[in-house]
């Protein structure tokens, strides 16, 4: 990508506001806001975040801070800033919305303004900004909820779109931070109707200027730009002009030009790649469905039909044949025996379970336009008010598969299903945001948050999974279709691959290949802030996920068996869950290749919430193998006739 020359004249005169947009539809999250002529028009500011640079294409920090941070020493309203009102996800994912002292005026030019007195910079805040400047930081505006962003050019495709956020500063030829203190505000509006304007377009032009004087329409000059000295002190003029200019973007579709679509063409490679992973699982699973089990069902049904009073031979040589041609039958009186740990396996099943419907659940409200991103935190809100809903999921499963494997401790297992798994995540999360504490970032999640997720959590979630727990243990268990036999059956060597660890790097490694694509883009929205709308791919790869997991633990399951072993459970669920290796694999491959972080808590926090989704990931993906490898035994062994 690469910034467009725009200076002050051409950002009056010609469009900026593009003819080819990537198309995307959704339900506005807020009303149309119409002004009048004159109208006051807010401009509220949000946090400071770290970004790319033409210059720099890493991103050297994950720390965000509060605009009024002190060492910015940005203007004031009068009376302080006031806090805007934001919703759950909106403060989980960093936002912290305040007002500012900037007074904008429906269609009210005006070239240069002081936004307050001077400030005064002294060494400790020099040093502080200067290091934010070499960082990238971006500031972060919002007028009539539409982010303040500069014009950018894609080079691989040439399309014009608009990137959120502007830089703090820049660093000169002469290696130099240089401060930006005036920016120039250009703001397109929509007639919709006679003395009926709505704001469908904001662009900032920063720029380092000196020499401000009252009444100069020129706020200075930019031939002397702001360097703040870190060995004395440093008086800056902040300064801001605005200008409006019709435009034929309708309010409907004025956040088209910010969401555009990098690399359209690697989006549908992915697609594709992972389309023919699912077609050829589907036809090995199907192979092995149709012609060897298909086979080896009706040998084995023969063979029952057979008179066992018969002395000729026949029927010895054809029990023969079946085991030697196949194994998976000879386990028929131990592949239902319970496995080791019920009471962790079924846990993990009943949150899997709850983490399964919920992402489906959001995708598809995505997908629909229901999370529109003019509705700031939407996705963060939703997934939580899922998550919480569908405890009751979570405990229903946990319990009836726990009742399924025969276990006894249902009290214990009651308590584990809510409280285990969400603990986990939460303690990591705490832990995480204690280092965003000490760094003073605004990133770091309020205490009085927090009170309200413990909230959520056990008065709403905690119930819930309670709820389910006891209407799983109220439902008979699933009844395997064979007896299980009261002595375990001997289980032969393994052959390598058929081993533990090196069948978890083969199983997960599909999965992994299915989404590794649409993965980079997701990681480079989080750690970049920017937007992600793609829900159609998105919506697209999860269902190959499913299938995909499903397909090639269906397949490890049925080798599995046939070698004897018939410890499958465990196996399963670990084996499909072990795509999450290859994840976290990819974050630390993406930290060396887009990354580049200069302080060691930059590195625990990425480290710390990679684990943190590919642990929740392994989850999502280990239930998936195993209930479809569940389905599967259950399939096999009630289509043959055992005595």
């Amino acid at each position: 990508m690469r910034l467009k020359g725009l200076n002050i004249s051409s950002a009056t005169l010609c469009a900026v506001f593009f003819s080819e947009h990537a198309s995307a539809f959704y339900l506005p999250g807020v009303a149309p806001t119409t002004y009048k002529a004159n109208d006051k028009v807010n401009l509220d500011v949000n946090h400071l975040t770290p970004a790319l640079s033409e210059k720099d294409p890493q991103l050297h920090s994950v720390f965000s801070f509060d605009y009024y941070h002190p060492a910015f020493h940005f203007c004031k309203p009068p009376g302080g800033p006031k806090d805007v009102s934001e919703s759950l996800g909106s403060i989980l994912f960093g936002d912290r919305i305040s007002t500012s002292p900037f007074e904008l005026n429906m269609l009210q030019n005006h070239s240069c303004r002081a936004v307050c007195e001077a400030q005064k910079f002294d060494q400790r805040s020099a040093k502080f900004v200067n290091r934010r400047i070499w960082q990238n930081y971006n500031l972060n505006w919002l007028i009539d909820g539409l982010p303040a962003g500069q014009p950018y050019t894609d080079p691989s495709t040439g399309t014009d779109f608009v990137l959120r956020g502007f830089p703090l500063g820049m660093v000169d030829k002469e290696q130099k931070a240089v401060l930006n203190n005036h920016y120039d505000i250009v703001i397109d509006y929509h007639e919709a109707g006679q003395d009926q304007y709505r704001v469908v377009g904001v662009l900032v032009i920063p720029s380092s200027r000196q020499g401000y004087a009252e009444g100069d329409d020129s706020c200075g000059s930019e031939d002397k730009p702001v360097v703040l000295d870190e060995n004395g002190d440093t008086l800056v003029q902040w300064t801001y002009g605005v200008y409006w200019r019709p435009s034929t973007t309708a309010w409907a579709t004025r956040w088209d030009s910010y969401l555009h679509v990098y690399d359209p063409r690697i989006h549908w490679f992915s697609l594709v790649n992972s389309s023919v992973i699912v077609v050829f699982l589907c036809g090995m699973v199907g192979a092995i469905l149709m012609r060897a089990l298909k086979k080896d069902i009706a040998r084995y049904n023969r063979l029952e039909s057979f008179n066992l009073d018969d002395l000729s031979g026949t029927n010895g040589h054809a029990e023969e044949d079946v085991q030697e041609d196949s194994g998976w039958k000879l386990v028929h009186g131990d592949v239902f025996r319970t496995p080791k740990n019920p009471l962790l396996l079924s846990v993990l099943l009943g949150n899997g379970s709850q983490l399964f419907v919920m992402v489906g659940t959001t995708i598809t409200f995505a997908l629909l336009g229901f999370l529109s991103p003019s509705n700031r935190g939407s996705l963060g809100t939703v997934m939580i008010l899922l998550y919480t809903v569908f405890s009751f999921i979570g405990g229903y499963v946990c319990a009836r598969v726990y009742k399924t494997f025969g276990g006894e401790a249902w009290k214990r297992n009651i308590a584990l299903t809510p409280l285990m798994i969400p603990g986990i995540v939460f303690a990591t999360f705490f832990l995480l945001n204690l280092f965003l504490w000490a760094k003073r970032s605004s990133g770091a999640v309020p205490f009085t948050t927090m009170l309200v997720i413990l909230s959520i959590w056990f008065i709403i979630s905690v119930p819930l999974s309670f709820a389910g727990s006891w209407m799983g243990f109220r439902h008979a268990p699933v009844q395997p279709p064979v007896r299980v036999n009261q002595i375990p059956r001997q289980i032969p060597p393994s052959t390598t691959y058929l081993r533990p660890l090196p069948s978890m790097l083969l199983v997960g490694i599909l999965p992994f290949g299915a989404i590794f694509v649409e993965l980079y883009f997701i990681m480079n929205n989080i750690w970049f802030g920017k937007v992600y709308y793609m829900f159609g791919f998105l919506f697209l790869c999860y269902g190959i996920t499913i299938i995909t997991c499903a397909m090639v633990t269906i397949l490890f399951v049925y080798f599995l068996l046939c070698s004897e072993n018939y410890h499958w459970q465990w196996r399963a669920f670990c084996a499909a869950g072990a795509s999450a290796g290859y994840v976290f694999a990819n974050a630390l491959l993406y930290w060396i290749s887009k990354l580049s972080f200069g302080s060691f808590t930059s590195r625990v926090l990425y480290v710390g919430y990679s684990l943190l989704i590919s642990f929740l990931f392994s989850i999502l993906t280990g239930t998936i193998g195993f209930f479809s490898s569940w389905a599967f035994v259950h399939r096999i062994y009630g289509s043959i006739k055992v005595d």
